[in-house]
């Protein structure tokens, strides 16, 4: 299938992709919020995003499900029942062409029509799009690790504010912390809690490797697709996983860290603020996830192909 060309519009560049608004599918570049939207001026928005990896999604259902569950915890509310979700998000895919991509389904709270400070009086936006696959990690990142900084003095916003298992563009924390990390030479960043325990980084979840155990946070993060993805290869593959509370100490000692998320699946870390991580290379253990996790991606278990030739006539 042709890509279609990139949009400029004002002269911004857009990437190729296909965006779904308002019952209508239309070109990336023509995709719009209005400013007066809660999502822009209240951040008062849920997302998530799954991936397609040569022209199939991965773990698609969880994605809706998780979807779903941040939804209800908002009060917020989309037109489409799960099928329909599914249908658009497929469709987004087949009319961009992306065999790789990176998709979205996300809902604003959207306007209130004489701009109301009363959040029930809002009309609810969902809107979904697919774009060119990105990651966290580039491609030498992936096989050679990360130089991952720990931030001190950024602490990531307590769950008793805003609940990281709803999935939200809330990120000043996550950014500010980037800043510091790109200021001290590093590639990316991890933050702790306002515990002092670890946290996760912009955009990913964590795993620390001791002793052929593996540990990430429990408490104050979200609970990532390709974290549980994790935990579902260390029962087949035989690695014990502790899901708790792991601190500064745990993670300095680790003999492997690498992060996970769907921007990227399964990234290792060689290097934490300026000590090498285990030999300063990708690890057994990350490595042998890594494996399974892209091996899954040809399972049919786990996978969802998209029809480029067919028209799912999503409404």
């Amino acid at each position: 299938m042709t890509q279609p060309d990139v949009g400029r519009i004002d002269g911004l560049t857009y990437p190729h992709g296909v965006a779904y608004m308002a019952g209508r599918f239309l070109p990336m570049s023509e995709a719009r919020i209005s400013v007066l939207d809660w999502g822009l001026l209240h951040s008062d928005v849920t997302y998530d995003t799954v991936h397609v990896w040569d022209g199939k999604f991965f773990r698609l259902d969880l994605h809706i499900e998780r979807f779903r569950r941040s939804l209800a915890k908002l009060r917020l509310t989309v037109p489409h029942d799960d099928d329909a979700l599914r249908g658009i998000l497929i469709e987004c895919v087949r009319r961009s062409g992306h065999r790789n991509a990176y998709v979205e389904m996300l809902c604003t709270r959207g306007i209130s029509p004489t701009f109301s400070r009363d959040p029930r009086e809002a009309l609810n936006q969902f809107v979904a799009f697919a774009v060119p696959f990105g990651s966290v990690a580039n491609a030498r990142q992936v096989k050679e690790g990360l130089h991952l900084y720990l931030i001190d003095s950024v602490r990531r916003i307590p769950p008793e504010s805003v609940d990281p298992q709803i999935k939200n563009y809330h990120w000043l924390d996550l950014v500010t912390a980037q800043f510091h990390g790109f200021d001290a030479g590093a590639e990316t960043v991890v933050i702790k809690d306002m515990d002092g325990n670890i946290a996760e980084g912009p955009g990913f979840n964590i795993f620390a490797v001791k002793n052929g155990t593996l540990y990430t946070p429990e408490r104050g993060v979200l609970h990532g697709i390709t974290r549980r993805t994790v935990f579902d290869i260390a029962a087949q593959e035989g690695f014990a996983v502790n899901a708790g509370a792991v601190d500064e100490t745990l993670l300095r000692d680790a003999d492997e860290i690498f992060i996970t998320s769907t921007a990227g699946g399964i990234m290792p870390v060689s290097r934490l603020n300026d000590t090498p991580v285990g030999n300063g290379r990708p690890g057994e253990i990350t490595q042998a996830v890594f494996r399974v996790y892209w091996a899954w991606h040809n399972d049919p278990a786990y996978t969802l192909d998209v029809d480029y030739d067919g028209d799912h006539h999503a409404r």
